[in-house]
């Protein structure tokens, strides 16, 4: 029983950090409605931005996050300026190939861009293990999983309270009818952005915290895929849910079934319940089936 629950507790830590993540894609589709491919190369260019102010740059935690999402959102408003723009009237699937292209010229760009910068990020927490009720967890991860449930809830409340966050769910309803009403669309579609940049570096920050980061940090935005389906494209709600379930389900998975069937298939594990959601319910569990008058 020890061991379940270490199990269920050690995947819902890591669940909240794939919230905190997959919103990073969820705030992009809900205002633009655009699938960002590239989501794991922002996560790795965030959490490499601040190695860089922390090691190279000596700026201290705060001064290396408060620069890499300064960075990040630079880099977000010139992309949606220079790029998206230009592409909003066209195809889809030539929106899904820029963020694929952005993608690859990240992975290829940072490899020279950031050599030799130590990619180590570490929270001021004391590094050792918290004893609860008899089970042992890092301290480090807990502190992660805090930080993220304060992000996560901050996103949450800023779509929900402020007006720019009312703006931004009018876009997502009905860009038409947001024009009309005198929202000036492009630009909120650019606010979209610069959070989605912020989001990428907090999440690339603390992952790199736990993990040790890296370029294998590309790997965490693939696992964000199955989460938001899991949980609704368009779905806040949905996603803290569909991100706290495969958290657990590949704890679990790791856990038991690794030892039987090899190694890896924990990761494996989201991916077969994707499937099985897609049969079930393909809008997700807290997501809005398309209704269109024909």
């Amino acid at each position: 029983m020890t061991f379940f629950l270490a199990l269920i507790v050690d995947g819902l830590l890591a669940g909240v950090l794939y919230a905190l993540t997959a919103l990073g894609f969820v705030v992009v589709y809900k205002s633009a409605r655009m699938i960002n491919f590239a989501l794991g190369e922002w996560v790795m260019v965030g959490a490499l931005l601040v190695a860089t102010g922390l090691h190279a740059l000596q700026l201290g935690l705060v001064g290396s996050i408060a620069a890499a999402c300064a960075g990040m959102i630079g880099f977000a408003m010139a992309f949606n300026r220079l790029v998206l723009r230009r592409l909003l009237v066209g195809p889809l699937i030539a929106l899904i190939m820029v963020t694929l292209g952005l993608g690859a010229l990240m992975r290829g760009t940072s490899q020279m861009a950031f050599a030799g910068i130590p990619r180590a990020i570490a929270l001021p927490v004391p590094d050792e293990l918290l004893l609860v009720g008899g089970l042992r967890i890092a301290v480090d991860k807990l502190a992660a999983a805090a930080v993220a449930a304060i992000g996560v809830a901050i996103v949450a409340l800023f779509y929900h309270r402020s007006r720019t966050g009312v703006a931004l769910r009018a876009v997502a309803d009905d860009r038409h009818a947001a024009m009309a009403s005198g929202i000036d669309v492009h630009r909120y579609v650019a606010i979209t952005w610069a959070l989605a940049g912020v989001i990428c570096v907090m999440a690339g920050a603390l992952w790199t915290s736990v993990t040790g980061g890296g370029f294998g940090m590309v790997l965490v935005g693939l696992k964000v895929f199955p989460i938001v389906i899991i949980g609704g494209l368009d779905s806040i709600a949905g996603t803290i849910v569909g991100a706290m379930l495969v958290g657990a389900l590949e704890s679990l998975a790791a856990g038991y079934l690794d030892p039987l069937l090899g190694a890896g298939f924990g990761s494996m594990a989201s991916y077969l319940v994707l499937i099985g959601m897609l049969f079930v319910r393909p809008y997700g569990l807290f997501g809005q089936p398309q209704v269109e008058r024909v």
